[in-house]
């Protein structure tokens, strides 16, 4: 599953467009819900569950607390840098399972890390 469409959403919605004045307006933010966890009651017995990770710092220990609280089998952890994530055509990524496995892929491209993430996913199910 990919990752939450917003971590955050305003709090008050603008009933009507926000017009330019002399100071910008204020945005008071809360959290949304997530839908990756919310999953957790409606999942089949034999699915392996996939998450993913974006991190600024500490890639590791955020996507290991991820893989455990949203309970999956396979988190793809993406480290934010130049030439991978956003804006590129090109990730490096490294997926972590359930089992304290970790593989660290090469910065490649995008269609690569696809292929390498469900040859992973074929893996876990072969096991099952």
């Amino acid at each position: 599953m990919a990752a939450a469409p917003a971590d955050f959403r305003p709090r008050q919605v603008a009933g009507q467009k926000l017009k330019k004045g002399d100071t910008a307006p204020s945005l008071d933010l809360e959290f949304t819900s997530d839908i990756l966890k919310s999953t957790r009651e409606a999942r089949r017995p034999g699915c392996v569950i996939v998450g993913f990770a974006l991190e600024t710092t500490d890639l590791e220990a955020g996507a290991r607390a991820k893989l455990a609280s949203k309970d999956l089998d396979l988190i793809v952890a993406n480290q934010v840098e130049d030439g991978s994530a956003f804006g590129a055509d090109t990730n490096r990524v490294t997926l972590l399972s359930r089992d304290g496995g970790r593989v660290e892929l090469p910065l490649q491209s995008k269609d690569d890390v696809a292929d390498a993430i469900l040859d992973r996913v074929s893996g876990l199910l072969d096991g099952r």
